[in-house]
């Protein structure tokens, strides 16, 4: 677990990084998505889950 999330904190400051920088290479893209699976794999899996699913009921009860 302790290897995983540092694995997470590594790929997310990665990621950071490289959006920061405009220039998101074929490389950069790789990292991101190795950064979505730890998070998949990660006990913040559960709570990252609920919050997208909270957010996007909120947004299709919006009336434009």
């Amino acid at each position: 677990m302790v290897i995983s999330l540092s694995a997470v904190v590594l790929l997310l400051i990665l990621t950071v990084i490289f959006m920061r920088n405009g220039g998101l290479k074929f490389s950069h893209a790789l990292i991101c998505v190795l950064l979505g699976f730890y998070l998949a794999s990660s006990s913040m899996a559960a709570t990252i889950h609920d919050g997208l699913s909270a957010t996007a009921q909120v947004v299709a009860g919006l009336n434009p």
